[in-house]
């Protein structure tokens, strides 16, 4: 590891020379939300709710607003604000065209729970194009991608304008650890020392993170930013919960006090890999940092459509490293760190000679060999209240949540599939709730139509009732067509993506058309049914199911077996097919 301390700049410097400040003054306060009260309502996402909250502390200085169109466009293309100022990142409000916004009023800006947070002033109302910002900013248009599938959702105008704080999103969770730039640098200040370097994260962290921070912090005789990310992360990811008092405990018990500051960055990543890692840095800046570890994929979402990772390893520390000198920031490498188990100790991977003994632990091995078994972490790889909180945490795999997706076309077998696999869960003790398609649109999704965005809503309905049901650790089967392929993407991101099995009841469309004793494929062809799938629109084909069925040489019973013996094979059933039937 090598770092350099001759790129040090003053402490309690933002990134852009100043921090904004939004918050309306306290006397004025009584008015502005008299004033708000009469105004037309925005509910915004809660990436949104994070953004206005990341504005108003000044984390993202110099921006101070959801950019205008001269902004986003030169930073979607340039990677810089209009003025030239380097910032990778678009931040940006969108709004659907009938939101019933209009330039030159303001509206009241309200989170999920209608909690009034701020008003803004429209200045700009300009349309954006999701495409090209995939291609653009992220690198990919891959719906696999969280960010590419999420925004399919996003209104197509984007909303800018000043902003009037009224009060900042409420958080009750480690309050002593939330802090703003400002009071961050206060308290790096407070340490006497000119050198911080800062460590992004959004996972546990292990003995490697714990000797590459230590290790980074002596090299500069500098003090650690531990700052984790407690918005939104990559679906899937531990709950920051639960990492926060995994860091709070390593913090407390492992760190040199003197040496180590934790606090907590409500950010909503973007999971953007380069791009992103160069927004963290500024972030980090703006916080106080001189220093910015980068890792391996930093930011990466994994692996794309294809099996390919969708950034290469080491991009994001070639974009930083780039750029360190215009933001102040020096890269610091994260090595390789290994277990040299006849030493005791842990060693960056280059260091270490031809031949020598060395161990290490994946993280599937984590989910998979320990965490899925019930086997606590051996303490070379964690600490032992790391390994006791992760497992309080995270039970077995067969006590896990467990989402079962049956998709294809209306009589495919799906549902007839659906009933005998529910009876052979409830054999091996798993209770299991069912959520059929056309009964969910009986009760959950009564007045919806068949128009796409219909079909979609009627999907998400039922996807998020299921990503509840699986949160807390139940079993929940969907059999629903589900005909859009970016649609049931975005089930699986809703959800562990290793919790989540999309079943491709493969049956085809004369066969379905044979099983139909209502008629419904008949009517379709006659056009008495608009819109029907796999007639008059179009039915997308899983392109990496989980698995495949083949409803015409084999019985429902022989596939609900099928489905049995791959849950029991990733770990989700204890379940024999030699005792458990034929």
């Amino acid at each position: 590891m090598q770092t350099t301390a001759s790129a040090t700049t003053t402490l309690i410097a933002p990134y852009g020379g100043r921090l904004v400040d939004l918050m309306v003054p306290q006397e004025e306060l009584a008015e502005a939300r008299e004033y708000a009260s009469t105004l037309p309502s925005l509910q915004i996402s809660p990436r949104a709710v994070c953004d206005l909250e990341m504005l108003a502390s000044g984390a993202f200085s110099p921006v101070d607003r959801f950019m205008g169109e001269a902004d986003f466009r030169r930073v979607t293309h340039e990677m810089r604000l209009a003025d030239g100022t380097l910032f990778p990142m678009p931040i940006t409000l969108p709004v659907a065209a009938d939101a019933g916004l209009r330039v030159g009023t303001d509206v009241a800006l309200r989170d999920s729970m209608n909690d009034l947070l701020a008003i803004m002033t429209i200045e700009e109302l300009y349309p954006w194009d999701p495409a090209d910002f995939a291609e653009r900013v992220l690198g990919t248009q891959d719906a696999k991608h969280p960010l590419v599938n999420e925004m399919s959702r996003w209104g197509r105008l984007n909303a800018s304008g000043p902003i009037r704080m009224l009060q900042m999103p409420r958080h009750y969770d480690f309050q002593d650890l939330r802090r703003t730039p400002a009071e961050v640098r206060e308290v790096l200040a407070l340490t006497g020392r000119q050198n911080v370097v800062a460590f992004q994260t959004r996972n546990p962290l292990h003995r490697a993170h714990e000797e590459l921070t230590k290790r980074a912090t002596a090299s500069v005789d500098g003090v650690l930013l531990l700052h984790p990310v407690v918005g939104m992360t990559k679906p899937g990811d531990v709950d920051h919960y639960t990492r926060v008092r995994t860091y709070k405990a390593l913090a407390e018990n492992h760190y040199d006090p003197d040496r180590i500051v934790l606090s907590l960055l409500p950010l909503a990543m973007r999971m953007a890999g380069p791009r992103e890692a160069l927004w963290h840095a500024i972030i980090r800046r703006n916080h106080g940092a001189n220093h910015f570890i980068v890792g391996r994929d930093h930011a990466g979402p994994g692996k794309d459509s294809t099996g390919k990772p969708f950034y290469g390893p080491y991009d994001a520390q070639q974009v930083v490293k780039e750029h360190e000198d215009e933001i102040g920031v020096r890269m610091v490498p994260f090595s390789e760190m290994l277990y040299l188990p006849d030493e005791d100790r842990y060693e960056e991977a280059d260091n270490i000679p031809e031949g020598t003994r060395t161990a290490a632990i994946s993280g599937t091995q984590v989910r998979e060999e320990f965490l899925a078994k019930g086997r606590l972490l051996p303490a070379w790889f964690t600490r032992p209240e790391t390994a006791e909180i992760l497992a309080e945490a995270y039970p077995p795999r067969h006590r896990e949540g467990l989402c079962i997706w049956l998709t294809g076309l209306s009589g495919s077998g799906k549902s007839t599939t659906a009933a005998v696999l529910s009876v052979l869960l409830l054999e091996a003790g798993r209770q299991v709730t069912e959520l059929d398609g056309d009964v969910v649109r009986t009760h959950l999704s009564k007045g919806l139509g068949f128009s796409r965005e219909d079909r979609d809503t009627n999907i998400l309905r039922i996807g998020f009732v299921a990503s509840e049901i699986v949160r807390h650790g139940g079993t929940v089967m969907c059999a629903a067509v589900s005909p859009y392929r970016g649609t049931r993407d975005a089930v699986r991101a809703m959800m562990d993506e290793d919790q989540f099995i999309e079943v491709f009841v493969d049956t085809p469309l004369s066969v379905c058309e044979q099983r139909d004793v209502k008629g419904m494929y008949a009517k379709a062809r006659r056009g008495e049914i608009k819109e029907f799938t796999g007639i008059s629109d179009p039915y997308e084909t899983p392109l990496n199911p989980e698995i495949t069925l083949n409803t015409v040489d084999c019985s429902p019973e022989e596939n609900a077996r099928r489905i049995m013996a791959e849950l029991a094979e990733r770990g989700f059933v204890r379940w024999d097919p030699g005792t458990n039937g034929k």
